[in-house]
Order: structure tokens, then sequence, then C-alpha cells
């Protein structure tokens, strides 16, 4: 076997690896946010999340995203992985089931495995928005239709060799692909559930509503950090020394922007250097900075992670303001994180960084063909997903329900939903909500 091929492949796998510890993070990150007596059930959500994430990827969703068809989705490929492995380690003869992936050399289930953790992602960003009210089988329903059908038809049309990456849209991680994907179905949800009990009054005052454990959210949020080294260096799929490094440096940069600037920004705004801010606003940048990590340069990548810091303080603010109830700040960071993001390699790239890929930006001498492309990517992906979704979610709502009883929801979901508590030996003195 070529030793490229297994240097590459090795690394491939490893940043999967990193990409599915993610799953810990975000289950830490959503807990602790959310209150003691729903512990259980957001722990739960986020394990079981990618395990359906898998069947459904493998069975149609890998298909749909990358195999060859038209513009739209993939026809070849589909109900479970097929086709051959175009990888010179084998010696395969590539048969033009998925062309899209034919840029990188490593064995077909490398590549699968690596994209598989990209749509579990998508997925889990839904379960920290619809926390503490939603049913847990409606979720588990909603999940295996996101990874199935929307994300891997949206995803397509970029990463797939469709209308978008025909168009000239770049986005090299996943801004738009996996978190405005999950921010979008999110806020869909949201929407159809309505808030949690108490959130907010009939004179439109808004009940803040504090997570339990700050220190699982901080060390989830580290673990995100983490993987955030695997997601974005990772999509590369090859051990190119130079441009692993160089997109580990843009992405490490923007996660300490989002975070400075958040925390001085909350520190303005609400008189108090807030954790919950500083924790969003460093994956706010991280989010930012996803799709460009490879097209910009170090200086940009701290301007890019710093806008996005403040965006996140403004977008929980202005959510809580429209009443709509994210308990963990999701929408606004993988949402609107997400959309700047994509924006910001309209703006920001430059050619020099990786010739021969999205040329210029706006601020580089490029023009507005870019930027352009880039808006149209954004708006097509998030009304796609946001009207599927929304469609989804109405429908499991007139069916089997979307929200547990207001009984259940005082108590917490941990019983309701569960029959178990996170804290047993702990008395639960506050059921106001």
């Amino acid at each position: 076997m070529d030793l490229q091929v297994t240097l590459d492949t090795l690394w491939v796998l490893l940043a999967g690896m990193l990409v599915f510890f993610m799953n810990l993070g975000f289950g830490l990150v959503e807990s602790g946010f959310a209150r003691a007596k729903n512990t259980v059930n957001i722990i739960s959500k986020n394990f079981v999340v990618f395990a359906i994430a898998t069947i459904a990827f493998l069975v149609i969703g890998w298909g749909l995203m990358y195999g060859d068809g038209n513009p739209f989705f993939g026809t070849k490929g589909l109900f479970f992985l097929g086709g051959a492995d175009n990888s010179p380690a084998t010696g395969d003869a590539y048969q033009g089931v998925y062309s899209a992936m034919g840029w990188t050399g490593v064995p077909l289930m490398a590549k699968f495995f690596f994209q598989l953790v990209f749509a579990g992602t998508a997925a889990t960003i839904v379960s920290g928005a619809v926390a503490e009210r939603i049913k847990y089988l409606s979720f588990i329903i909603f999940s295996f239709l996101l990874v199935a059908f929307v994300y891997p038809v949206v995803g397509h049309w970029i990463w797939g060799g469709g209308w978008l990456a025909e168009l000239g849209f770049w986005d090299f991680a996943g801004s738009t692909v996996v978190h405005s994907v999950g921010a979008w179905a999110a806020l869909a949800g949201v929407l159809v559930l309505g808030p949690r009990l108490g959130k907010y009054g009939k004179d439109g005052k808004v009940h803040a509503i504090p997570g339990h454990n700050m220190t699982s959210a901080m060390t989830g949020a580290l673990i995100l950090w983490l993987g955030w080294f695997g997601f974005n260096p990772g999509s590369t799929m090859a051990a190119d020394p130079m441009a692993i490094s160089h997109i580990l440096v843009t992405t490490n940069l923007a996660a300490a922007a989002g975070a400075l600037v958040a925390t001085a920004l909350a520190w303005v705004k609400l008189g108090k250097p807030d954790i919950g801010m500083t924790i969003n606003g460093a994956l706010g940048g991280l989010v930012g900075i996803t799709a460009g990590c490879a097209f910009v340069s170090i200086g940009s990548s701290l301007i890019i992670g710093g806008i996005a810091g403040a965006i996140i303080v403004f977008g929980v603010l202005l959510l809580d303001k429209l009443r709509l109830d994210d308990p963990v700040g999701a929408i606004a960071v993988h949402g609107m994180g997400g959309i700047f993001g994509t924006l910001a390699v309209g703006l920001f790239a430059q050619d020099a960084i990786a010739p021969g890929t999205t040329g210029d930006g706006l601020f580089f001498g490029g023009g507005f063909d870019l930027l352009v492309s880039q808006a149209i990517g954004v708006a097509a992906v998030g009304g796609a997903v946001f009207v599927v979704s929304f469609a989804a979610w109405s429908i499991i709502k007139m069916t089997i329900g979307v929200r547990v009883t207001e009984d259940e929801e005082i108590e917490g979901l941990d019983i309701g939903e569960h029959g178990n508590r996170a804290y047993p030996d702990f008395v639960h003195t506050d059921n106001t909500f």
C-alpha cells in the first residue's frame, strides 16, 4: 500500500474520531445549560442521535449526498453503501458511483466514516434548541428524517457536485452544510414547539432560566474546541502538512477571538462577564471560520472570529426579544455564525492561500462575484431546510405530538420520558416552571 495513502487514511480517520468525540462535547454543553431535572433526557438524546445518524446516513443519506445523479440529489449508490473504492491503495477501478469524492484517494470506508460524523453533528445541533420540552420519540423521528433526506440533499448541492458547487459556492468544512442546516432545522422546531413554560411573561418580560452546571458546559465547550481540530483540518482528507497546519491555526484563532469579543461585549451589555456568552462566543468563532478556514489568512481569521463572537451575543439577545426560546443558543451560534462564516468567504478569501479554489474575495480585489454566490447558497439552503423541517415538525405534531405535557415539563423530562434522574441523591426544590 502506498505510504502517502496510508498516512492520508490515518489522518482522515483520526480527524473523524475527533469529530465523533464532539458528541460528548455537545452533550455536556447542552445538559449544563439546561436544568438538572432534564439532564438524563438531554444526554440520552445526544447519545442516541449518533446511532440514528449512522443508520440513516448508511441506508440512504450517503447515496443522496455523494452518489452521482443530477444537480439536486444523488441517484446512485443508494440503499446501503455501494460502489467501487477508487483508492489507489486497492487498485479497484472507479465505476462512477461517487464522483464527488473522487478528489481524495483514501479508501471509500474512510470517506464514508468522515462524512458520517459530520452528518451526525448536524442532527446534534437540533437537540439543544428544542431542549426541556420535546418528546423523546419525536426528536428521534425528526433526527432520522434530517440525516436521511434533508441534510444529504442540500449537502449534495454543495459537496456532492450539485448546482451550488457549479455556481461557485464554497464551504470548506461546513458553516452552511453542517451548522446552518442544523440551525434552520432547530429554528423550525422551536417555532412548532413554542417556548418553555415560564420563559416569557405576559408583559413581554424575559425570565432567565439558568443552566444547572457551568462546569459541564465549559468542559463540553473545550471538547468541541478540540473536536474542531479534526472538523476543519480533517476536511483536507489528506495529510498535507502545510494545509492542515494553516487550517488548525485559523480555526484556533477564530475561536479565541470569538471568546474574547463575546466576553467583553457581554460584560458591557449585561454588566458581568457571562460564562455562557464566553462559551458561545468561542463556538460562534469556530462556526464562523469553518467555511473559510482553508481560504483566509491568519489576520482575517481573527477578524472573522471576533465578528462572529459579537454576532452571537446580539443574536442570543435578539432571539429572546423575538420570544424564540433556545436554551443553549444553538440557533445564534450555528445559524447566525454559519451564515456570517459563509458570507465571510466572499469577503476575506485570498487566492494566494488556496490557489485555484475560491479566487479573491471582495476585500482582496475579487469583486462581488464570490460574495453573491455565497449569498445565494445561504438563502437557498436556509429556505429549503427551514420549509422542509417546518413541514416535518408540523406533521409529527399533528400525529404523535412534539411536546410533553405541562405536568411532565414541570416535573422534568428525566422522570416523565425516562423514569430516571441524573442526580437522585439531590433534593429538587424548584419546579416552578
